[in-house]
């Protein structure tokens, strides 16, 4: 079942589910906003083919900046790029979540996920965005703005995520 944010609210205050830094402003009728942070990984041009396994290392062929944030990284069209949630969220073992775009920037042709938007029941992390510009038109990703929301919703049965990314980072 899908928390409403009523039900996020109580949650949060509890402490049963933990979203740090929290503003209760970011918390929508059944969602919570979550904002980009201000490190970007994007990949290097290069004539190399990558090989597509479950042990691929991505990160030898992409580059990791900080944008002060200020400024703002520009995702070209037709680009991939890698972003992370200013947020760290703590979930219960009871507990997994959705990744989704906002329409807002939809509109505009920014992805948020290609296809990973699937949160595992008890992690402990920020979240890593997968961002693909479908637009024409290059786009402005200012660090600290809400560019997706996180929709949570109760397990049958409880499991702890314990795979390879539990500890993410850019």
């Amino acid at each position: 079942m899908i928390l409403s944010g009523e039900a996020i609210l109580k949650a949060v205050e509890s402490g049963e589910l933990v979203i740090d830094p929290f503003d209760p402003k970011c918390v929508g009728p059944g969602s919570y906003d979550l904002a980009v942070a201000n490190e970007f990984r994007f990949f290097k041009k290069a004539h190399k083919i990558l090989e597509v396994s479950k042990d691929v290392d991505y990160q030898e062929e992409t580059v990791l900046i900080t944008v002060p944030n200020s400024e703002s990284f520009i995702i070209m069209p037709g680009e991939c790029a890698h972003a992370i949630t200013r947020e760290t969220i703590r979930m219960p073992p009871d507990m997994c979540a959705w990744l989704q775009g906002r329409s807002c920037f939809a509109r505009l042709g920014l992805m948020v996920h290609i296809t990973a938007a699937f949160v595992q029941p008890g992690v402990a992390n920020k979240q890593v965005l997968e961002m693909f510009n479908a637009s024409p038109i290059p786009l402005a990703l200012k660090p600290g703005t809400p560019i997706c929301q996180i929709i949570f919703e109760r397990c049958e049965g409880r499991g702890t995520y314990s795979g390879r990314y539990r500890a993410q980072s850019l």
